[in-house]
């Protein structure tokens, strides 16, 4: 696993490895109850100085995966996307993506994320499967995610909520020339 992340561009969007700068609109959407809701996750109740001496460690000690801020081209903070939860021995890594900022919903900037994504999980790593899970009713995510490519094969269920669990192998074609 590679320990910083590197810079992607995309067509829409560059990822980037996260910056204390980021810590406002991460906190922002942190305690976003909608946002907490799509990501299956409780608000958080701290003040931001407190968020922020977290933040400012875990950026000092990350955690094992590739966390990134999403951009736009202009160089606005809209959203975070992460490759975590690795199994080298399977040749798989978890995809997680969040568009923060919900003016640039339903613009593709989301399914530009994920090709990009992609593109350098197949093309510069050993990784040859990439799987996630979406809530069962957030039926915009596993659009944008069929749209990709991914495929449901499943579903979970976790603290009363249920999970689809899809999934993407490496194009054989990419494989075959690595």
């Amino acid at each position: 696993m590679i320990a910083n992340a590197p810079t992607l561009t995309g067509k829409k969007i560059k990822l980037r490895p996260k910056l204390i700068q980021d810590a406002a609109t991460d906190y922002k959407w942190r305690i976003d109850p909608e946002l907490c809701h799509l990501d299956a996750a409780s608000t958080i109740d701290s003040s931001f100085k407190e968020f922020l001496d977290r933040y400012r460690e875990q950026l000092h000690f990350p955690l094992p995966g590739l966390r990134f801020a999403i951009e736009t081209m202009g160089g606005k903070h809209i959203g975070n996307c992460s490759l975590f939860n690795a199994d080298d021995s399977k040749k798989a890594v978890e995809l997680g993506i969040m568009i923060g900022d919900k003016t640039f919903w339903g613009q593709g900037y989301g399914r530009d994320v994920i090709l990009t994504l992609l593109n350098y999980v197949f093309t510069q790593t050993d990784w040859q499967h990439v799987f996630l899970k979406t809530l069962d009713w957030n039926v915009r995510a596993q659009k944008c995610f069929k749209k990709c490519g991914f495929t449901s094969n499943g579903m979970v269920s976790y603290n009363s909520l249920n999970f689809i669990l899809m999934e993407i192998n490496q194009p054989k074609q990419q494989a075959n020339s690595r």
